[in-house]
């Protein structure tokens, strides 16, 4: 039974907890408990599946003058490849425009989730979206350095800064621990704790006004001021939303930008 479930029929689980994140299974395995098909895995596909949907009903007759649906899908493009893409990377992030725009678009729709009401919890949040999304960026940019320098002058590039000869044995070991291990564990991280954090503090408010409510009457007018603060947070998780799809996107295309830089 889901959080607003249990409010609804009274039960309130409050203080919200990890297995807040675990919902319970839409499509069991037969005779098991696995939780391989949640509202989480259901929500993941129909993100993908709506952005799909979308980009190909705008762009399936274009228009000189564009109708609404087109002005947004062409909306949504423009600006990851003028304001990330060839702003980060230069004339050569057009090729790298349509993964970026899909990376943004995925990003924003699942950490949007968030704050639908009686949906209220992004995939994100749980660390195995983002970690993924992250591998992939992970794996791209390293790619991207080899195919164009070369695999020995991409690591020489990346890991040999213009230094004096006798500090780069210090220099080499921080230059791999910064590029190859942390970028993509910043990565997953941010998004993932901006996410879990996010919706654990619309659950703590939201939840905790019923708690008030059914502890004792004295709190009850104190619950109002409890979902004031949800409402509030709602807001300000929208904000949230968006600069963190912003980010992940922009911090991929600066590597993608660093692994076709020809100095370091």
């Amino acid at each position: 039974m889901t959080g607003q479930s249990m409010v609804l029929a009274g039960e309130v689980p409050f203080p919200p907890s990890v297995g807040d994140f675990y919902p319970p299974s839409i499509l069991p395995w037969a005779g098991s408990d696995s939780y391989w098909f949640t509202k989480i895995t259901f929500l993941v596909w129909l993100t993908t599946a709506a952005i799909i949907v979308f980009f190909l009903v705008s762009y399936r007759k274009p228009k000189l003058v564009p109708t609404k649906k087109q002005w947004l899908a062409e909306s949504i493009y423009g600006f990851v490849r003028n304001n990330i893409s060839v702003e980060m990377i230069g004339p050569r992030g057009v090729s790298f425009a349509p993964y970026l725009t899909c990376l943004f678009a995925f990003i924003l729709l699942n950490n949007f989730w968030g704050i639908v009401p009686f949906v209220q919890i992004s995939p994100n949040s749980h660390i195995a979206f983002p970690a993924v999304l992250a591998v992939i960026s992970y794996v791209m940019f390293i790619y991207v350095g080899i195919r164009h320098h070369g695999f020995v002058k991409y690591f020489k590039t990346a890991l040999m800064p213009p230094a004096p000869w006798f500090i780069l044995p210090l220099l080499i070991p921080i230059e791999f621990f910064s590029t190859f291990l942390v970028r993509p564990f910043s990565l997953a991280v941010r998004l993932f704790a901006n996410m879990f954090a996010g919706h654990m503090l619309l659950l703590v408010f939201t939840l905790g006004g019923f708690a008030m409510i059914n502890a004792n009457v004295w709190f009850a007018p104190f619950s109002v001021v409890s979902w004031l603060m949800a409402i509030a947070l709602t807001f300000l998780e929208f904000l949230v939303i968006v600069l963190q799809a912003y980010v992940f996107t922009v911090l991929t295309a600066s590597y993608v930008q660093g692994a076709l830089a020809d100095e370091h």
